[in-house]
């Protein structure tokens, strides 16, 4: 049975504690059956030194909705996925995702109030995932456009 949309969210609010998003402020917000959604507070926190959204902390949203999402989307019995929310739902027996490219294209300033983030499939596949994360902010406005790429492969060879 897939887990319901208040558990996905519970489960990657739990491991948040401690670590960078928790830093961030970063919050689950929505799931789906082919998406996640996360949002982070724009404030003096993620600023770069002229008072904008730094684009590091922005990649940093997009690599912790894109990590989330290939732990609740690929079979989380045979895979585990090292990234920002990384236990979660797993069976860490016989497999072990790594993300190996983010790229980020920031497009928007912002100031204040909130981002969100946006993970989608781009490629679905047993050995490498693509996913598209577009981060906007509170007027649906594209901030950036990011894509992050994992790789599955076998712990033991």
């Amino acid at each position: 049975m897939s887990p319901t949309k208040d558990q996905i969210i519970q489960a990657a609010t739990a491991a948040c504690k401690d670590t960078l998003m928790e830093t961030l402020n970063i919050e689950f917000v929505d799931a789906g059956e082919d998406f996640v959604i996360a949002k982070m507070p724009v404030n003096k926190r993620v600023y770069q030194p002229d008072g904008v959204l730094h684009g590091g902390a922005t990649a940093a949203l997009a690599e912790t909705v894109g990590s989330f999402a290939a732990h609740i989307f690929l079979d989380t019995k045979n895979y585990f996925v090292r990234g920002f929310a990384a236990h979660i739902f797993l069976d860490t027996k016989n497999y072990f995702v790594r993300g190996i490219d983010i790229s980020a294209n920031h497009i928007k300033s912002v100031k204040e109030g909130f981002v969100y983030a946006k993970a989608t499939f781009i490629h679905r596949g047993r050995t490498m995932q693509i996913f598209n994360i577009e981060v906007t902010d509170g007027e649906n406005q594209l901030v950036s456009s990011c894509k992050l790429t994992t790789v599955s492969l076998p712990k033991e060879r």
